[in-house]
């Protein structure tokens, strides 16, 4: 079992979850998040995707950008660009699925299906 980053590209926040549902339904097309917007859309958690998620082997965590430069601040930490997946191995942070991945998918049914098929690989 490994563990599975997920690291959103928004802040924390009840100010920012209100104004990224607020652009989500004003302006989806330039909303800069698609992992927010694949896993929850304007109210909710997805229900594949959170089926998915209770039901995965692997441990995962979520993290909004600031959280996750605050909890793992080092001068040796990759310039990551979000979204971003991460997996953690023997401590080591390594990509798992890029911005550019996450950016292609249109449906939780594709992420899952990446993560599924990228896990067996591992």
């Amino acid at each position: 079992m490994k563990r599975l980053i997920f690291v959103y590209n928004a802040n924390s926040g009840k100010v920012n979850a209100i104004l990224d549902s607020l652009h989500k339904i004003t302006d989806p097309s330039t909303y800069n998040c698609n992992l927010c917007a694949i896993t929850y859309g304007v109210f909710s958690e997805d229900e594949l995707w959170k089926a998915f998620r209770e039901n995965s082997d692997d441990e995962m965590e979520f993290y909004h950008k600031d959280e996750f430069l605050k909890a793992f601040a080092s001068k040796w930490l990759p310039d990551f660009s979000f979204p971003v997946i991460l997996s953690e191995i023997n401590g080591e942070l390594e990509l798992f699925l890029s911005t550019e991945e996450l950016n292609e998918f249109s449906s939780s049914e594709e992420l899952i299906a990446a993560i599924t098929k990228r896990s067996t690989l591992d």
